[in-house]
């Protein structure tokens, strides 16, 4: 299990499910309870964030391997990798968050990492579940036809982002007690 600071929860399934759409309805939810989020999402694609003709774009092509870019509104790293390095892990992603100003880490994507995990499912994209393969999944939010499915662990309606938002909320509290028991290993009992 990755050890980090502060709980980190991953929102897993297969592409199409709805990941993004899912997470930008349970953030402000969770803005609105006071928590501060940091999100990492996994990208499949080379991408970039700044753009040609502005100044942070000409130094960064000019060969700077790292430029911070910070205004009173925001601060961005972008930071360049070699051409021929291998997909950064998520331990290694993670180091560069600052735990000690947020509550949680969210996590799109890396679905193979060994983090503990929410698991989207809906039916029409007649996919297998990756719950119970993965130990890690320790709640599965479902589309309305496969809301009442049995499991062995906590079902979510994938429709409702306020009842998740409380899903994450508890998870906070429940996995920052758990550490501050010093029991970092297993999952907490949601």
């Amino acid at each position: 299990m990755i050890d980090f600071p502060i709980p980190v929860l991953g929102f897993v399934a297969w592409s199409g499910t709805g990941k993004t759409t899912l997470l930008s309805e349970v953030i402000p939810l969770l803005k609105t309870r006071g928590l501060r989020i940091a999100l990492v999402k996994h990208a499949h694609h080379n991408f970039d964030i700044d753009h040609p003709g502005k100044d942070s774009y000409r130094l960064r092509k000019a060969g700077a391997d790292e430029v911070v870019i910070a205004s009173r509104h925001r601060i961005a790293s972008v930071r360049e990798t070699p051409s021929n390095q291998e997909e950064p892990s998520l331990k290694d992603i993670l180091s560069v968050i600052q735990p000690g100003i947020f509550d949680i880490v969210l996590i799109e994507g890396f679905k193979m990492e060994d983090i503990l995990k929410l698991e989207l499912h809906r039916k029409c994209l007649n996919r297998p579940y990756l719950y119970p393969d993965d130990s890690n999944i320790i709640a599965l939010a479902l589309d309305s036809d496969t809301a009442g499915t049995r499991h062995d662990i906590e079902c979510l309606d994938l429709r409702k982002p306020a009842q998740i938002a409380s899903f994450v909320e508890r998870f906070i509290k429940l996995r920052s007690k758990h550490e501050n028991l010093g029991q970092s290993k297993g999952q907490p009992r949601l």
